[in-house]
């Protein structure tokens, strides 16, 4: 099988059910899904890499696998009527996860900057990549009808990454660099 297939040199591409141009915004959409999938996929490397964050690589492995599904949801040339594949609870998954990775996390009081361990700073990377892709999906919403599981999804999970690269600086014993100007933005827990 040849990798090269020649048909996208005019500066088309495929989709599901026909052919557009590769700076359509459902190919822009997806397009920032598979960026931050691969983004992913060296995160879940690197946390497995550093033997105390297994469960945390099993993670991002289940997110690419979704990721993936997005994709797949957003390549349709006329998604009426099609059958996705991303789940709605799948939201509710990573909202579960996320309260794992806060209760294993020191309070945060103000804003962090990205960084600390070298997981962490790569999961702040996929959470800046990740909201880009919800901007692309959103974009792409304002021209055409998005299955809704997709963009809430997406919208949960940079907020995910925060959670996990917090989480995963507490797990290997690597402060948070707090941002030095800022307030108290983040109330404290309640016992």
């Amino acid at each position: 099988m040849k990798l090269y297939t020649r048909t996208g040199d005019g500066g088309e591409t495929s989709v599901k059910g026909g052919r557009v141009r590769k700076d359509d915004s459902r190919v822009e959409a997806y397009g920032t899904i598979d960026e931050l999938n691969s983004f992913v996929g060296q995160a879940a490397a690197l946390a497995a890499a550093a033997g105390q964050l297994d469960e945390l690589a099993a993670q991002l492995l289940e997110i690419q696998q979704e990721l993936f599904d997005c994709g797949s949801d957003l390549a349709f040339q006329d998604p009426e009527g099609r059958d996705f594949k991303l789940a709605a609870e799948s939201a509710a998954r990573l909202e579960a996860w996320m309260d794992e990775h806060v209760a294993a996390s020191p309070e945060i009081t103000r804003f962090i900057l990205p960084g600390g361990s070298e997981v962490s700073a790569l999961l702040h990377v996929c959470r800046t990549v990740c909201r880009r892709a919800e901007r692309r999906v959103v974009t792409l919403s304002g021209e055409m009808k998005v299955h809704q599981p997709v963009m809430i999804y997406i919208n949960r999970l940079s907020d995910y990454f925060f959670a996990a690269a917090r989480a995963a600086n507490a797990k290997l014993g690597v402060p948070d660099t707090e941002y030095v100007r800022s307030a108290q933005v983040f109330r404290t827990r309640k016992s």
